[in-house]
């Protein structure tokens, strides 16, 4: 493994802070900018074809671009065709459609802007300045209107007085639920798709860092006051304590970065819960960040391994269940297999500046023949305005090659044992 080269799949006009994939169409969309700050940069949501190009290479091309005028959203959350956007301290509620496409599509050489440079990461309403020579790049636009983009309603999510911003948003695994979190530290739970506030709760004394919701409606929360919390409606059921399972680990040396829930392969109603710790302060020789797999029902922790020295900023889970993603704010991209929690895949500095978001292919029809004979994909996107894609092939295809050594080392083998037993049958 080690440094490599990743092609980009994307590059976008403006710094990238989230990606997901629509499991029906396999539309790819990416969104992030510059916010309110006269930099010229742009702020956008932008819809993505993806298609695999011969076995192992994949591409994609700018569908429509969404201009959000001086708000960059932050994150996303996607309920079928309905996109629920951070911007600033709003959470706004999107529809999208296909639709007729009357002229030529914009090309792949048209969605990539070679002048982009990375910019440090800012809350919206800061601005890029490190991007001022992308103002011809921000006015990238495809007039086909192959998707179509209706804006349905807005809520304010974050109360902060200061610097409102939400930090994190997600739907319920039902979609009856949408859940905020932002710097005021409060989790607001609204019903969808009326938005009528169901919960309101002070979380954390900090910033929400994440939350996700299992399928049983438990709802975990992360905050930047070295905390993980498990809520049964707004009310606390349990704290998680990760360090004690590693001995000599100081209460607050660490704080918990990211949560998710996953499925557990071929265990239909099994559960997972899985957390990262980051250290708390930066050392000259810096400690290793840990992975912790909890039992998502009991919440008691099942193990803890650790996922290296470079600072973890996103964690992802497969819709199945079996590979956990990760990204640092080095810009590196790591695929760890959840039953062990062992490296599978690592990719150092694949992106020029911190990981902002990751999203693996779902396993639904149309993404899995996009994905073609890979077990599974990673898309990565970053502050440098790259989107890559991370292809695990297959490791249940043995070569034929190494069928072929196996055979002959067996046959070596039985014939050095008949020599030994039966010394004159050869």
């Amino acid at each position: 493994m080690g440094k490599r080269k990743v092609p980009d799949l994307y590059r976008a006009p403006f710094p990238l802070y989230s990606v997901k994939v629509d499991p029906g169409s396999g539309l790819v969309l990416v969104a992030g900018g510059g916010g309110a700050s006269k930099t010229g940069i742009k702020n956008a949501v932008h819809f993505l074809e993806l298609q695999r190009v011969g076995e192992h290479e994949f591409s994609a091309t700018l569908l429509h671009a969404h201009d959000t005028e001086t708000k960059a959203t932050m994150n996303l959350a996607l309920a079928d065709d309905v996109i629920a956007a951070g911007q600033d301290g709003n959470c706004c509620l999107m529809k999208y459609k296909h639709a007729q496409n009357k002229t030529k599509p914009a090309t792949k050489k048209d969605a990539v802007n070679s002048n982009q440079q990375g910019a440090p990461r800012r809350r919206a309403g800061k601005g890029e300045k490190a991007a001022q020579d992308n103002a011809d790049g921000g006015n990238l636009k495809d007039d086909t209107a192959q998707i179509q983009v209706k804006g349905l309603s807005e809520v304010q999510s974050d109360l902060n007085p200061q610097d409102p911003l939400q930090k994190v948003v997600r739907f319920s695994p039902d979609r009856s639920l949408l859940l905020t979190g932002g710097t005021d530290g409060h989790i607001r739970v609204w019903e969808f798709p009326s938005l009528k506030k169901k919960y309101d709760f002070k979380a954390h004394e900090d910033e929400i860092e994440d939350l996700d919701m299992s399928p049983g409606n438990k709802l975990v929360t992360v905050g930047r006051d070295f905390s993980c919390s498990v809520w049964s409606g707004d009310q606390l059921a349990m704290g998680l304590e990760w360090h004690q399972t590693r001995p000599g680990v100081g209460e607050r040396t660490y704080r918990y970065m990211s949560c998710r829930f996953g499925k557990v392969e071929d265990q239909k109603e099994a559960l997972r819960l899985y957390t990262v710790q980051i250290p708390h302060k930066r050392d000259r020789k810096p400690p290793p960040c840990f992975i912790t797999k909890w039992d998502g029902k009991s919440f008691l922790p099942m193990l803890t391994a650790p996922c290296g020295s470079e600072v973890i900023s996103t964690l992802a889970v497969s819709d199945s269940g079996t590979f956990l993603g990760l990204g640092t704010v080095t810009g590196s991209v790591a695929v760890y297999i959840a039953f062990s929690l062992q490296k599978l895949y690592y990719v150092q500095e694949s992106h020029g500046i911190v990981v902002t978001d990751l999203a693996f292919l779902p396993n639904s029809p149309r993404c899995r023949q996009l994905r073609g004979n890979h077990e599974a994909a990673l898309l990565s996107v970053a502050v440098d305005s790259r989107c890559q894609m991370h292809a695990l092939r297959n490791r249940r295809s043995c070569p034929v090659w190494l069928l072929l050594v196996c055979c002959g080392l067996m046959v070596v083998i039985v014939i050095l044992l008949l020599q030994n037993l039966f010394p004159g049958l050869l």
